[in-house]
């Protein structure tokens, strides 16, 4: 077996935990930020639209409903506070692809991928859009992806019209870890996590959405009009949006079909102008290395950076807990592979650590569909690309509750749904043998093992 890059160039043991020792367990965005509360739902109350989730894809559902008919009441339900979960602790890489990239796509519906590339591009544009439209103050940058090659055999993969050879990719980043690179350079735009979900629940109630924080919906019923029945009160509406996320569906049949998997991230503190000018950066990228087990790292808008990715760690049973956030061996880890990525930054010092549940299905990207008749719709299985696609579904979903056929729903990547995961304890076995299959393909110059070729076949391959 060979050696990866982040094995071969390890950091001192001194400098990992010097740099950790004064991190606080907190989501760097959501502590960056002061957040509006919304009341709870107390009593019955009466809706055209009711939305469960209070993260992208339930807040897009509500402001997209209301661009389309201001007069149509809008009530969202949260079970926790807006934003809290994935929606205010992921990267901030607003992506246009709505099948976890090209690769991943074209196995899948490769009649589809011009359509899907365009309709992903449009999005998010509309996005950008959308932020200047309404003033939201989000951090937004569209400066873009880049892809880079950390190991030999990953040079192929990033060619084509933006490839960078290594002086090209060294001279954008100061990484020695760098042997090649491919920009993206409108694919994907940065943007503060914690403030875009704000911003969404702010543009909304403006528009006269009512937000509901601390509203756990625990039973949906009826054969007509739905009833949402929380702790306290209970919506009536004429149709229903599921954005649940990670989170277990209202709906049984959803219940197998996605699970929860814990992405680990950490934040440095603000760099000074001479730990910018060692590093580069002008162009503010977003940035990820090319193994299966990746790293995402970005700016912020404070010059610090976000380092995050690699483990990917699923727990027996399926649940999501905050005990599974502290993994100090995966935040070790990561600042191992951080300063073997940027080795003149040593000493610099990280300040925040956390961690967040991705809903991965098995086919890595968005499923949709409806029940109760087209009253209810729902959108799940984001597997980590939500924040730009969160938008699009939102759309889908209004579709599908209009009964109305449009470029979106006809796609046959609408369409169909993923195939589920098995039950316990079979789903804790596949999802841990598929890690050590990834991790043994990285260390064997990225070659797939007959385990993952027949994943590819059935369908359920990933390509990160």
């Amino acid at each position: 077996m060979g050696t990866t890059v982040f094995e071969r160039h390890l950091p001192s043991a001194a400098v990992i935990e010097r740099s950790l020792q004064s991190t606080v367990p907190e989501a760097f965005w959501l502590d960056d930020v002061t957040r509006t509360a919304y009341p709870t739902l107390r009593g019955e109350i009466r809706a055209d639209l009711a939305i469960v989730g209070g993260g992208y894809a339930g807040l897009w559902t509500a402001i997209r409903a209301k661009e389309r008919d201001p007069q149509r009441s809008v009530v969202v339900l949260e079970a926790n506070r807006v934003g809290w979960a994935a929606s205010g602790r992921n990267g901030g890489f607003c992506e246009a692809s709505l099948t976890h990239g090209e690769e991943n796509g074209e196995n899948r519906w490769p009649e589809e991928m011009p359509e899907l590339a365009r309709l992903g591009l449009e999005n998010l544009d509309g996005i950008e859009q959308t932020v200047a439209r309404y003033g939201m103050d989000v951090d937004w940058e569209r400066t873009g992806q880049l892809a880079v090659a950390v190991e030999p055999h990953q040079i192929a993969w990033m060619e084509g019209d933006d490839f960078l050879d290594e002086t090209a990719v060294r001279a954008e980043i100061h990484s020695p870890t760098y042997l090649a690179g491919s920009w993206d350079r409108r694919g994907c735009a940065m943007v503060h996590p914690a403030k875009l979900a704000f911003e969404l629940a702010r543009v909304a109630t403006e528009l006269g959405v009512r937000i509901f924080e601390r509203t756990r919906v625990t039973r949906l019923h009826g054969s007509g009009r739905q009833t949402l029945m929380a702790e306290r009160g209970s919506v009536l509406a004429d149709h229903v949006a599921l954005a649940t996320n990670v989170f277990p569906s209202l709906l049984r049949r959803n219940r197998l079909m996605t699970v929860p998997v814990y992405d680990y991230a950490l934040m440095t503190e603000p760099l000074t102008a001479e730990q910018r000018e060692a590093i580069g950066w002008e162009h503010r990228q977003g940035l990820a290395d090319s193994a299966n087990q990746f790293h995402y790292y970005r700016l912020s808008a404070d010059d610090r950076i976000l380092f995050g990715g690699y483990d990917a760690v699923y727990h027996f049973g399926g649940k999501v807990r905050p005990e599974y956030e502290e993994r100090p061996e995966s935040f070790r880890r990561l600042a191992s592979h951080f300063f073997t990525t940027f080795p003149q930054l040593e000493g610099l010092r990280f300040t925040h650590r956390w961690a967040g549940a991705i809903d991965s299905c098995s086919r890595f990207c968005a499923f949709f569909g409806t029940a109760r008749g087209g009253r209810v719709a729902y959108a799940t299985g984001f597997t980590g690309l939500g924040v730009g696609a969160s938008r699009f579904a939102a759309d889908v979903m209004l579709d599908r509750l209009a009964g109305i056929e449009t470029e979106r729903t006809t796609l046959r990547m609408v369409r169909e749904r993923p195939i589920p995961f098995p039950p316990e304890p079979a789903a804790s076995i596949g999802v841990n043998l598929v890690r050590a299959a990834m991790d043994r393909a990285d260390h064997y110059e990225g070659r797939r093992g007959p385990f993952l070729k027949t994943l590819d076949a059935l369908g359920m391959g990933f390509d990160s």
